[in-house]
């Protein structure tokens, strides 16, 4: 990475390149070469791997219960069982204490990815994130954002963490509200990042999981009356439609990290 701390005007004064990455589930390693030959980097969230949907036997659950119940969960989730998974869950942590359990396992994941993170990196917050722990792990160098705008190389990025209320129940749902105000906080801005995408559905149907993820309509409104140059997200592992304009917009689901190990760039 070209330098070692975030300097908008000299960014500026030359070509920028921004490196940007999405859903990076525990895959620490790609995240320590993403800011090669550029002048940032961006993490538009979802840095745990609570359960690896491709290979069962990683993350968080099966470290907790094994692959043989991870086998099972994952299943019931693919097949829209969502009450007897809950039910499920419940019996495999009774008797334990759920909360100390995951949060110490999603320390250990987090001390390892803030650490590969490069300077400088722009961060903001993926659905099965725990924003109350990325202060004691983000270092200099590391800027989180959410709701807040920050200029490079003389372009304004806005950033929107989380995302919406599923039956997942992932980590950072919030309401449709609480996420809109986020949005309208933002005003105008050349770069609009966020986790997830506008309610489009080409652009929030996962052909793999063979459903509609939650995209916000709040985003899609923005786009349209304040027409950034690009609206860049994540969150949909492998969507029907990766890019297409909304007016002038060109909207870009940077790609499901974990798997590609390749950053999304942007250069001017």
């Amino acid at each position: 990475m070209r330098g070692s701390e975030p300097d908008s005007g000299a960014l500026a004064t030359r070509r920028t390149r921004i490196h940007v990455v999405s859903d990076v589930h525990g895959n620490t390693e790609a995240l320590a070469r993403a800011g090669d030959g550029a002048d940032a980097l961006i993490c538009l969230g979802d840095l745990v791997l609570f359960l690896d949907y491709a290979d069962h036997s990683r993350g968080i659950f099966p470290d907790l219960f094994g692959k043989e119940n991870a086998d099972r969960i994952v299943a019931l989730r693919t097949a829209r069982r969502y009450d007897e998974a809950r039910a499920f869950g419940r019996e495999l942590w009774a008797g334990r204490d759920r909360n100390t359990e995951i949060l110490g396992a999603v320390r250990g994941q987090y001390a390892e990815l803030f650490a590969a993170f490069p300077t400088p990196t722009y961060a903001t917050y993926g659905n099965v994130d725990v924003p109350d722990l990325w202060p004691e792990y983000a270092r200099p160098g590391t800027t989180v954002l959410d709701a807040e705008r920050v200029e490079i190389g003389g372009r304004v990025f806005g950033f929107v963490g989380g995302g919406l209320k599923t039956p997942m129940n992932t980590p950072y749902e919030i309401s449709d509200e609480e996420y809109a105000a986020k949005v309208e906080a933002l005003g105008e801005v050349d770069v609009l990042c966020s986790h997830i995408p506008p309610e489009v559905p080409e652009l929030t149907y996962d052909t793999v999981a063979r459903r509609f993820e939650r995209g916000s309509t709040a985003l899609l409104e923005a786009i349209r009356a304040t027409r950034p140059r690009y609206a860049l997200f994540g969150h949909v592992h492998q969507p029907l439609v990766r890019r297409m304009r909304i007016g002038t917009t060109e909207c870009v689901n940077v790609g499901h990290f974990a798997s590609t190990g390749t950053p999304w760039a942007l250069s001017w």
